[in-house]
Parts: structure tokens; sequence; C-alpha cells
């Protein structure tokens, strides 16, 4: 079995945020809801919790929401369980302020995307990521160019992690290339899997973590995928990939956290709605999500 020697080794999950409509004009978030998730991610065995992620609706909070998020799930985690909230922003300014508010609440680390306002130039970049590092706070790079339309290429994570700006990287890409090349150019940065459907591929790379999206909803089947790759069983390994991938692959779309909130409730856990402008699943994509998960039920991998 891999030791945990950083906060972000292991398996970091990307939480998804319990909103009820209790007829307000928007969708409230269920707080004690949120810590008993946490909670109980941590008692099926996974290492840590990432808040404010893309999973976790960022975008569609108060400000007084997103901090009390990270302040809940902190309180909430019990010794040895990581929270790295994630201090995406438009800018450096706010991600300062998110990574600094993040570390006066305890995390050990923070998950930051490049500045997401427009399509930053690489000058740009360092520069975003060397103010937020002046925080103090341990900083896990977030690369997701499909959505935030920057890049941060072996190259550029190379010159970030020189500098000391950056100590990991979560790679979503979809490139299981870039693990190689990143290892190549920045010996020492850890590369950790971003994606749920490139999961196997990376702990069999030698990644020492992954952020996650399904272990919401099937945490123990996840682990022991993670765990048994990365211990080089994959005669045990390798069914169970093939069994999971089906809903792993939804990580990678558009409609993700739709998808895994509804797989939360088809096991049994409150997934429930998204706040806009999310929308429903299509009856067919429901359809898909809601038979391949209770195919995995079946199989007794929930």
């Amino acid at each position: 079995m891999t030791t945990r020697q950083s906060p972000w080794h292991g398996v970091l999950v990307a939480t998804a945020l319990p909103l009820r409509d209790r007829g307000a004009a928007t969708l409230e978030i269920d707080f004690d809801g949120f810590a008993d998730h946490v909670k109980w991610l941590a008692d099926n065995g996974c290492d840590g919790a990432t808040p404010n992620g893309s999973l976790g609706e960022y975008h569609n909070l108060t400000v007084e929401e997103r901090a009390r998020v990270v302040t809940t799930a902190i309180e909430a985690a019990p010794e040895g369980f990581t929270v790295m909230p994630g201090v995406a922003a438009y800018g450096a300014d706010e991600a300062t302020r998110w990574a600094a508010q993040a570390a006066e609440a305890g995390a050990p680390a923070v998950m930051l995307l490049p500045p997401n306002a427009y399509r930053a130039d690489r000058r740009a970049v360092v520069a975003h990521y060397r103010q937020v590092a002046q925080v103090g706070v341990p900083v896990v790079a977030y690369n997701n160019p499909h959505d935030t339309k920057v890049d941060l290429t072996p190259d550029l994570l190379a010159e970030l992690y020189q500098e000391g700006l950056i100590q990991g990287v979560k790679e979503f890409t979809g490139d299981v290339r870039r693990y190689y090349q990143i290892q190549e150019l920045a010996p020492g940065l850890d590369v950790l899997a971003g994606t749920d459907d490139l999961a196997f591929e990376f702990a069999v790379a030698g990644s020492p973590g992954w952020i996650s999206g399904y272990p919401n909803a099937l945490p123990k089947s996840s682990l022991q995928l993670w765990r048994s790759a990365a211990d080089g069983d994959l005669a045990t390994a390798l069914p169970l990939y093939r069994s999971l991938h089906p809903l792993l692959r939804w990580d990678s779309k558009t409609e993700f956290v739709q998808a895994i909130k509804l797989s939360m409730d088809v096991v049994g856990r409150y997934g429930g709605p998204c706040r806009p402008p999310r929308v429903p699943l299509t009856a067919e994509q429901e359809a898909q999500v809601r038979k391949d998960t209770e195919r995995v039920v079946a199989e007794g991998l929930a």
C-alpha cells in the first residue's frame, strides 16, 4: 500500500454540495448534510475532500456560502483527513483572498485554476500563481483547459514548480501522456489524476493521488480500484475499472455534476438538484445513469 507523504496524496473527493428546495428564491445549502457527507467519506476510507471545486458548484455560491463550505468541511473532517479547498477565481486578487481564508480555517493546501475570466497568456498565468503562492499555503494547480481555455502545458508547469509556486497538479486534459511529460520536465512535481475515467492509468503510472468525483456515490469500490491499481494488483483493478468505467466517464462530460448527484440518489446518498445554470439531465441521460448505477449496485460495488 502506498504511503501518503503529502496532504494531497491518496483519494481526495471533489465534494458535491447538497442543495434543497426550502421555498426560498434559490436552492439552499444543507450545511448539516454537507458536514455529514464529509464524515461519511472519511468513514468509508477516503483520504480527503476538495470542496468548492466545479463539482461543488462554487461558481454559483455567495461569498458567505463559499466561506462556510470551507469551514464546515474542516470542522467535520476527522484527524488525518485532508480538506484542500478549491480557490479558483476570475483573477489573482480574489483567488488570494480565498487561499488566505482557507489557510486561516486550517486547510493544509489549496487547489488553484489559472485565472478563468479570459484566455490568459503565459505571463499572466505565472503572475497569477506567483501572487497566490505568497499566502504561504501549498498550492496544487488544476489544469482544465476544456473549461478555462488556458492549458498548463508540461513546460509551463515545470516553470511554476521550479519557482516554488506549486507542489502538485490535478491533470484534467484527458491525455495520459501528459503524466510522463510532466515528470520528465519537473521531477518531484506531484501529478494527480484529475479525470475519473483515467484513474487506472494514472495509478499504474505511479501517480500519488486522485482528485475524484464518483467516490461521492461509490467510495468503497473507487478506493479499491485506486489502491489495487497503485499496488500493481491488476487482476483486481482492471475488471473493477471496466465495471465502473461507464459511470466514471461522466466525470469528463458537461453534465458530470448532475450525473454524480443522480448516482448518489440511486445508492441512497442524497445528491439532489443543482443550481442554475445547470439544468436536469435529459430523460435519456437520466435513464443511462440510473441503469449503470443500478448495475454496479447489483454487482455489489456500491
